[in-house]
């Protein structure tokens, strides 16, 4: 009854605004007319990176100086971290130290034997010690080196996970980067929806907090569906939009097919709780707020027109404008 007695109090507003006012300045205006719209469902997404990496570290120590931070752009090779690894760099002066030695021992051996003053079989363990004392000395290296931390990529670093002073340990994540040119949206369709999907090639992406329209690039239906949810993931390609990031909500709209409907801009709707209403301009130059029945979405943020609007009318583009225009006429 609260709801009725609300609506009720709505359409009497607008009746009391409609028709009494000649605009005194010229408003934009937008034909209202039958035209061919893509028919589409909605599904909420995410935006991810396509190419995204995880650095982390592959040895343990205290975390001496941090180049970078959050938001940064980075190229690949650039040193970002710098990790205490003392340990490795004595693990690798005892490997080099081994190394010294196995190789000395292996060249007097191999004189001794051409002498024929030592077994063959000594030979064969001293150039066995050479080629173990070699590979500790390439891996004690490699290990040194991991104390460096840098980028594998090109990119744009989205979040840094570790502060300087902190303890570093292997699988432990210490940067986040992706390529901020390759962008893709990841929506979740029922699985009922699937077979109309496999057709689905076209699809526009909504960036509702940005106020941005983008078409997509690809649509590629992934080939499991979740066994709880029973949802498929569907990644659409975006082209190059650089206000999007990763983590961003985004709403892709799929196309499914064509039809011939009376639709009005989005834009020019104007909501009052549950009425929705447009201002129009008639042949007279007058100026009126109409309600209207709305159905879904189509084309790209426009409403169906069920009831309020015919073909040919004249709807105002900028309703705020044609409000300021009403509250001064009064």
């Amino acid at each position: 009854m609260l709801i009725f007695m609300k609506n009720l109090l709505l359409l009497c507003l607008l009746s009391a605004l409609a028709g009494t006012l000649t605009a005194s300045e010229a408003l934009p205006t937008i034909t209202i007319k039958q035209h061919a719209v893509d028919l589409s469902f909605p599904a909420e997404s995410l935006v991810e990176a396509v190419q995204q990496a995880t650095v982390g570290s592959q040895v343990a120590g205290r975390i001496l100086d941090v180049k970078v931070d959050a938001g940064q752009t980075v190229k690949k090779g650039q040193l970002l971290m710098r990790i205490d690894s003392r340990e490795a760099d004595e693990a690798l002066r005892g490997a080099e130290a081994q190394y010294a030695n196995a190789k000395i021992n292996f060249e007097r051996t191999k004189n001794l034997v051409s002498q024929k003053f030592m077994s063959p079989a000594a030979l064969d363990k001293a150039q066995a010690d050479f080629t173990a004392g070699s590979a500790n000395r390439a891996a004690a290296g490699a290990s040194q080196s991991h104390g460096q931390i840098l980028a594998p990529m090109n990119g744009v670093i989205a979040r840094r996970h570790a502060e300087l002073g902190d303890m570093a340990t292997p699988g432990h994540p210490l940067f986040t980067i992706y390529e901020p040119g390759g962008l893709r949206v990841t929506a979740s369709v029922p699985q009922y929806r699937l077979q109309a999907m496999r057709s689905v090639k076209t699809a526009r992406v909504e960036f509702p907090e940005l106020g941005k329209w983008v078409e997509a690039v690809a649509v590629n239906v992934l080939p499991t569906t979740d066994s709880t949810t029973h949802v498929a993931q569907v990644r659409v390609s975006l082209p190059a939009v650089p206000e999007a990031t990763p983590g961003m909500f985004a709403r892709v709209h799929f196309v499914v097919g064509q039809a011939e409907k009376l639709t009005v801009p989005a834009t020019a709707v104007v909501r009052r709780g549950e009425v929705a209403a447009v201002y129009v301009l008639n042949k007279e130059n007058r100026l009126s707020l109409r309600q209207l029945r709305l159905g879904d979405v189509v084309g790209q943020g426009e409403f169906e027109v069920l009831a309020g609007l015919a073909s040919g009318e004249q709807v105002v583009a900028d309703p705020v404008r044609a409000a300021i225009q009403l509250k001064s006429a009064k």
